[in-house]
């Protein structure tokens, strides 16, 4: 059963070193909801990271969860794609948007444009056309302990480079990699497993 949290802010503190980036998966990581993908990370400090998966699409529309929640919705959000936001708690749900004038119950601020929002309100605003009209709806999400997400990209199982919005609520879900790729000048396809990060 699908979740989205009635209030209770978000609230984490972090020295957020790789807050606004993304993980592009070296071919190492090849297996999983992580093989091919790119993560945009929402915090990162001393007590660990979490980010949200944002190009692997799950076989349900955002119609279906308006459905389950009882949302009456605009026919135009029937066929968009729900995303496996990680492997995280896979019944919750979460919605990456700007940030705009509306306040919701839960939200995390990632940037002064980014935030992660959990609660009902803002899917109930998107499905009457008064919500963020930019969004990525999310079950799940991935998380690192302390310490996890440095030792792995160590072990150069990601690709580190500065977030942009435009791959994130512009790009379509299958050209996400290859645009944020492109950013750095490289082509994921041509990269072997053994290769560094930026």
């Amino acid at each position: 059963m699908m979740r989205f949290a009635g209030g209770n802010s978000l609230k984490i503190s972090s020295s957020d070193s790789l807050r606004d980036h993304f993980l592009l998966a070296m071919p190492g990581l090849d297996s999983g909801l992580f093989s091919g993908s790119i993560t945009y990370i929402c915090e990162h400090g001393e007590a660990g990271a979490m980010g949200i998966v944002i190009n692997q699409p799950l076989d349900l529309s955002l119609g279906e969860i308006f459905d389950h929640l009882d949302i009456d919705c605009d026919p135009r959000f029937h066929d968009q794609p729900v995303l496996a936001g990680g492997p995280v708690q896979i019944d919750h749900g979460f919605v990456l948007h700007p940030k705009g004038e509306d306040s919701w119950d839960s939200s995390l601020g990632v940037t002064p444009k980014v935030q992660l929002t959990t609660s009902r309100d803002v899917l109930k605003a998107i499905a009457c056309g008064e919500g963020p009209k930019d969004f990525v709806v999310a079950l799940g999400y991935a998380g690192w302990s302390a310490g996890q997400l440095e030792e792995e990209i160590a072990n150069n199982s990601w690709l580190t480079l500065p977030a942009e919005n435009n791959i994130i609520f512009h790009t379509a879900v299958e050209n996400r990699v290859a645009a944020a790729a492109s950013a750095l000048g490289i082509d994921m396809n041509l990269m072997s497993a053994e290769a560094g990060h930026a």
